[in-house]
Parts: structure tokens; C-alpha cells; sequence
């Protein structure tokens, strides 16, 4: 564990000692090691699951592949972010990479923590990275109300968790991941504990986003840097999930009957917030408002509590993670030459950059889940555990799958096909960096094809 965490912490001092002329190509090279050496973690599966202990920290098949996904993105951020910071003064750029490798100090620690209490502050201090990236480093005038409403939404929706977790610590002496699946079960009857039930979820459907809980996410996402976009996609709407099946096995048995509100949210979401993305103008706000929707099929996966929906919930999110990340970075390769993200404005480019089509064409694809890639895998075993609950669950999955298709289509369309409008004389071609970028990002998916169960966590 330590073998990954010590190296990302001593990568801080490495940005802020080395020559301005080698800042990114070594921090990328340092980076892209540690990230091979995480690979690792996916080989060890042991008779309980958990592997790699320390007293605080161990991984286990559900946090496994999303700490690989999340040591995966750092190159990858700092990869697509030298050219929005090119400009900037050498020490800025610095700091930009120090609050880079920070997240994912604190992201590592917040998946592999075994005490729910160490888990919860690095949640949170996951907040104060992201939010000076957003405010210090956003394209545009709004990004301080967008920093805010992120700000915001996410603390007042894990206050009560903290409540809630010092109340479990209580009632059963430990919070320790270990030894809390033995705890003997909770009689919960009354309305306090209803209560307590809501508050222990409530902070992890805020930050999915549930749909109702979800207006911070299109803001943040279309204010942040390229950077900021990424890793909120690809792993802090994860943190929501892990978070819930975490909980999930102390919260019996009420999650039986209380989760129905939330399930028919989530799926109701999927189909408002697809049709929300066939109007959108705005490139990124269409790829965020997209992470809402397959976020939702995530919640309503974990709150059905099977293991078919657990698994699926699971591969949705890491697919969605490399899937939501590669068009962000595809958003801002446009941006980068167009200087606009309506797409109105920066149409046919297959023209120019043909590319770079073929890689929007893969992440559409990607998006809109076409077989055999994971997003389909994951959502077809989540769909499947949602219609052996209630077979009328397969109008509302299946007219968002439907609006799923159909926006991704939409977006690749618009952005690549078509004339190629007056006002484009010249841009840039396309950088070797960008495709290595692309690559990173889609080769791990496609590769995934071939081996599902390094991310179907506790299933096996």
C-alpha cells in the first residue's frame, strides 16, 4: 500500500525542486510509473477479500480497480493540462501539479481506508483541491458561483453523515470495515433511525449525483479547467458509490423499504437528464449533464442490493470514469483551437482533424454503450437487476438507454459532421500528445473487454 502512497507524496517536492525546462515531462514520467506500479493490486485476491493490510489501509475487489483508476488519471491530467497552463507563471504551474497529486493522495487513502472515520475526512479533503482547481484555474467569470454551489451541496450533504457515523461508533464500539460486517445486526424501527438511515446516504447521493441533488455538477464541470473536469468525472462521482456500498451492509433492514423513493429518483433522473442533453448548446454541459444520467443507473444498481447489481454498478462506474474523461479531453482539444464549446460554432471538424474523429467516434461509441464495450456490460446486468425487482422498471431504463443513444449520436454529429463553418480559417493540428492521451484513455477500456473481472468486485 505504503509502495504506491509514499512515491505520490514525494511527488510534491519533486514538482516544486526540479528545472522549470523538465516540470512536466518528469512529473508525467514519475506519475505514469506510479500508476504501473498500482497495477499490481489487481492480481492479489484473497480468501476475505482483503488484501494488502495495515492497520488503516487495505484494498479489497470493490476498491481495487477504482484506486487503479484513480493513480491511472494523474498522468493523464497532467497530460492534457500543459497546454491550458502554458502561460502561466512556472510557480503557478507548480502549484497546479502539487494540487493534482494532493487528490490523489487524499483519493488513496479515501478508497483503501479500513475505518469509516478516516474514510469521511479524506472525502472531505478531497473538497479543497478540487475547489481551488475549479476557482483558481476555471475558463470562465462564473467559476467562483460554481465553486460555491460545489462547495456547498457537498457539505451540507455530509454533515449528517458525520452525525451518523458517530452514532454507529456508539452503538457498535468499532468502525472499522473489518470488523463491522460481523457487528450483530441493528434493530432499526424507529423514526430516529429512519433518519439516521437517510443521513448515512444522503452525503454519497449528493456527490453521484442523485437527480434533484445534481444542479452542482454541470456548473462545476463546465467552469473547471480540463484537469478539474477529469478527475471530478472520473473519480470523485465515484467516491459517491464506493461510499454507498460501503454503507450499505449496515443499513439492513431498512433499506428495504426506504430505498424506493430513491430508486424511482435515480431512474427517473436518467430519462430527465437525457433529455436535458438533446438541447444542449454547450458541449461539456452535455458530457456532464451525461454523467448524471449513468450515475443515476449506478445508484439505483447499489440501492437494489443484489449482487448482479452491486457488480454492474461497479463496471458502469469504472467504464464511465475512462468514458466521461476521454470526452472531456476530446471537449477541450476543441476548445484549445476553437476558443468556443458551443457546438454550433465548431461543427464538421472531421474535416480538418480527421483524427481525432476517429477517437470522438470510439468515446461516443463508448458512451452511448455499445457491446462489447463495459459501459454495456455494466448497465445491462444493472437493468437486468432492476427488472427482477419490478418489471416496469424496463420503461424507464429502456427510454433512457433509448435518450442515451440518441444524444450520443447527437454530439458526435454535431462536433465532427456536417460543413465546416466560414468563420474556421486555421487551426493547430493535432498534437501527439493529444492522441497519446486519447489512447491511454480508451485502450484500458477496449482492453477491459477482454478480461471483466478484474472490476466485477465481490461477485466471484
Amino acid at each position: 500500500m505504503l509502495k504506491i502512497l509514499i512515491p505520490t507524496i514525494m511527488l510534491v517536492p519533486t514538482a516544486w525542486a526540479i528545472p522549470a525546462k523538465q516540470l512536466w515531462s518528469t512529473t508525467l514520467a514519475y506519475s505514469l510509473t506510479i500508476s504501473l506500479i498500482s497495477l499490481t493490486w489487481l492480481k492479489t485476491t484473497t480468501e476475505t477479500g482483503w488484501s494488502f493490510l495495515n492497520p488503516y489501509m487495505a484494498t479489497d475487489p470493490l476498491s481495487t480497480p477504482l484506486l487503479a483508476l484513480t493513480c491511472w488519471l494523474l498522468p493523464l491530467m497532467i497530460l492534457a493540462s500543459q497546454n491550458h497552463t502554458a502561460l502561466e507563471p512556472i510557480n503557478r504551474q507548480r502549484m497546479y501539479i502539487t494540487l493534482l497529486t494532493s487528490l490523489q493522495i487524499f483519493l488513496i487513502l479515501a478508497f483503501s481506508a479500513t475505518e469509516l472515520i478516516l474514510f469521511y475526512i479524506m472525502f472531505e479533503a478531497t473538497l479543497i483541491p478540487t475547489l481551488i482547481i475549479i476557482t483558481r484555474w476555471g475558463n470562465q467569470t462564473e467559476r467562483l458561483n460554481a465553486g460555491t454551489y460545489f462547495l456547498f451541496y457537498t457539505l451540507a450533504g455530509s454533515l449528517p453523515l458525520l452525525v451518523a457515523l458517530l452514532l454507529l461508533q456508539n452503538n457498535t464500539g468499532t468502525l472499522s470495515l473489518l470488523t463491522l460486517q460481523y457487528a450483530p445486526s441493528m434493530q432499526l424501527s424507529s423514526f430516529a433511525d429512519k433518519l439516521w438511515w437517510m443521513g448515512c446516504l444522503l452525503a454519497f447521493l449528493v456527490k453521484m449525483p442523485l437527480y434533484g441533488a445534481h444542479l452542482w455538477l454541470p456548473k462545476a464541470h463546465v467552469e473547471a479547467p480540463i484537469a478539474g473536469s477529469m478527475i471530478l468525472a472520473a473519480v470523485l462521482l465515484k467516491l459517491g458509490g464506493y461510499g454507498m456500498m460501503r454503507m450499505m451492509t449496515m443499513l439492513e433492514p431498512l433499506t428495504k423499504e426506504l430505498s424506493y423513493p430513491f430508486i424511482i429518483f435515480a431512474l427517473w433522473g436518467i430519462i430527465m437528464t437525457g433529455t436535458i442533453c438533446l438541447r444542449q448548446t454547450d458541449l461539456k454541459s452535455l458530457i456532464a449533464y451525461s454523467s448524471v444520467s449513468h450515475m443515476g443507473l449506478v445508484a439505483a444498481g447499489i440501492l437494489i442490493q443484489t449482487s448482479w447489481g452491486f457488480t454492474g454498478a461497479l463496471i458502469l462506474m469504472i467504464a464511465h470514469g475512462l468514458t466521461s474523461s476521454a470526452l472531456f479531453c476530446l471537449a477541450n482539444t476543441n476548445y484549445e483551437r476553437t476558443h468556443t464549446r458551443t457546438m454550433i460554432l465548431a461543427r464538421g471538424l472531421q474535416m480538418v482533424l480527421p483524427l481525432m474523429a476517429t477517437w470522438w467516434f470510439i468515446a461516443s461509441l463508448a458512451n452511448l454503450a455499445l457491446p462489447p464495450i463495459p459501459n454495456l456490460m455494466g448497465e445491462l446486468m444493472i437493468i437486468t437487476s432492476l427488472l427482477n425487482w419490478s418489471w416496469w422498471t424496463i420503461t424507464l431504463t429502456g427510454i433512457g438507454t433509448l435518450i442515451t443513444a440518441g444524444y450520443s449520436l447527437y454530439m458526435f454529429l454535431m462536433s465532427q459532421r456536417g460543413p465546416l463553418p466560414a468563420h474556421i480559417l486555421a487551426l493547430d493540428p493535432t498534437h501527439t500528445r493529444e492522441h497519446l492521451l486519447m489512447a491511454l484513455h480508451l485502450l484500458p477500456l477496449l482492453l477491459l473487454i477482454t478480461k471483466p473481472e478484474l472490476v466485477w468486485g465481490w461477485t466471484s
